[in-house]
């Protein structure tokens, strides 16, 4: 098969389409010949040097895909071959093909394509591990999503709505701004701003709920300042550092907490596990797509072999949802 690969870590230049081995479906594994992949930052950071893959994981880069079965191994049942499905990966999804467990495997949801749903499984369960399975977010709560028009950013408001919880968002631009709005957010906030300020001026001073950041150190004080009693900070990404001060009072005196969740790195199985994650998703967000109420949002679609043209548009800025490669 063909797939990206990097000689040594670096810029979008030296992603290269070249020929390496086939996968072989091990044990409670599929193969699934790709259509097509999503592009994600965490995949920008393998690409760096700064994120590499876990152990066991294919050092080939991204974490979903698309496309059809080609081979199933010993053990799985449910799935066959010629099944269209779409899954969530470990590393591997820059390639015609890629060997994946079953349990990480999702059916395409009603009304989604085959291309487009590559650009689902890594988002639904950041979003789902986060915002649903450990802050609980609940009907009437209220729901702040940084970076409103990313990937993650617009699958979050619309199933943070779905759940019935107000939802405010942040962007950097107008136009932006406005498509979260479109995707159902009550509260949009340029997050050139003081975000806290205005997030507390726009509901009476409460705040927060639940927040999904994907900055890290850079919005750790804001976001507590946001945060509403007994609010909970979800910590999904670092794009704005590691390390940064907290004020530990202000945790005690709202009961709040900090929680900082990686996908990527969990067990298979286990109740922390990817299984359980994809389940997850599979039993309350899929029904969210199939009637509606949460759909992808496609910024658009590249040519695999054109990887690095879609990691320079990503790093540029102003894209609103996934970027797509397609075989």
């Amino acid at each position: 098969m063909y797939a990206i690969t990097m000689r040594e870590p670096g810029g979008p230049e030296l992603m290269e389409w070249t020929e390496v081995p086939d996968p072989q479906a091990g044990p409670g594994e599929v193969v699934v010949d790709v259509v097509a992949a999503g592009v994600n930052r965490a995949d920008v950071m393998q690409r760096q040097g700064n994120y590499p893959p876990p152990p066991g994981a294919s050092d080939i880069i991204g974490l979903e895909c698309s496309g059809r079965i080609s081979q199933v191994g010993e053990g799985v049942v449910g799935l066959g071959i010629g099944d269209e499905v779409c899954a969530l990966l470990s590393g591997g999804g820059y390639a015609e093909k890629v060997a994946v467990p079953a349990t990480q495997v999702l059916p395409l949801p009603s009304g989604v394509d085959l291309t487009t749903a590559a650009g689902l499984p890594e988002v639904a369960c950041t979003v789902w591990s986060n915002v649903v399975d450990a802050a609980g977010l609940t009907s009437g709560e209220t729901f702040l999503v940084q970076g409103g028009s990313s990937g993650i950013g617009t699958h979050a408001i619309q199933v943070a709505k779905a759940l019935g919880a107000r939802v405010a968002a942040t962007a950097g631009a107008p136009d932006r701004l406005e498509r979260c709005r479109e995707l159902g957010a009550d509260i949009v906030i340029d997050y050139h701003d003081d975000v806290a300020e205005a997030l507390l001026a726009a509901t009476d001073g409460h705040g927060a709920d639940v927040i999904l950041d994907n900055m890290g150190a850079k919005g750790l004080a804001n976001n507590v300042k946001a945060l509403a009693t007994d609010g909970r900070l979800m910590v999904i990404g670092l794009q704005g550092g590691v390390k940064g001060e907290l004020n530990l009072a202000a945790l005690l005196t709202k009961r709040a907490s900090v929680t900082a969740l990686g996908l990527r790195g969990r067990p298979l199985d286990g109740p922390k596990g990817k299984a359980r994650v994809v389940a997850g998703v599979r039993e309350q967000v899929w029904p969210m797509v199939a009637d509606g109420r949460v759909r992808p949002v496609v910024h658009a679609t590249v040519p695999m072999r054109e990887a690095g043209e879609a990691h320079r548009t990503l790093e540029a800025g102003g894209v609103v949802g996934k970027l797509l490669l397609t075989i």
